[in-house]
């Protein structure tokens, strides 16, 4: 199994920064990809970003030139830097990763998601 756990949300002002981490333990080998996702009040869950393993990252919609998603393999963290933070970017952040484990004896790609982080961006 995979456990995260998301930290760096906050309070910040419209045009600033913030770098979000998710740390993942256990099986932390067994780990396909990371997404960020962001889900705001009222709103569905969003993809916002991810990386591969090998680090490959992919980035959705308004989110492309303002975050930025990276990886420490040594510390088992997924970081999403955002910039030029927007009023509606407000939300919680969300880190979800792919994994594949043994499930009654097969392998199995099963999914683990972090408790999520707020990010409050004031106008």
């Amino acid at each position: 199994q995979v456990h995260l756990v998301e930290s760096g949300g906050g309070l910040v002002q419209a045009g600033g920064s913030l770098r979000l981490s998710c740390v993942a333990s256990g099986s932390t080998n067994s780990i396909l990809d990371t997404s960020w996702y962001r889900q705001a009040p009222g709103k569905q869950r969003e993809l916002v970003a991810s990386i591969t393993s090998g680090g490959k990252t992919n980035y959705v919609g308004s989110m492309k030139g303002r975050f930025a998603v990276s990886r420490d393999n040594a510390k088992n963290t997924v970081f999403l830097e955002m910039s030029i933070l927007k009023p509606e970017d407000t939300a919680v952040y969300y880190c979800r990763a792919d994994f594949l484990d043994v499930v009654d004896g097969r392998d199995t790609y099963l999914e683990a998601w972090g408790q999520g982080t707020l990010v409050t961006v004031s106008s």
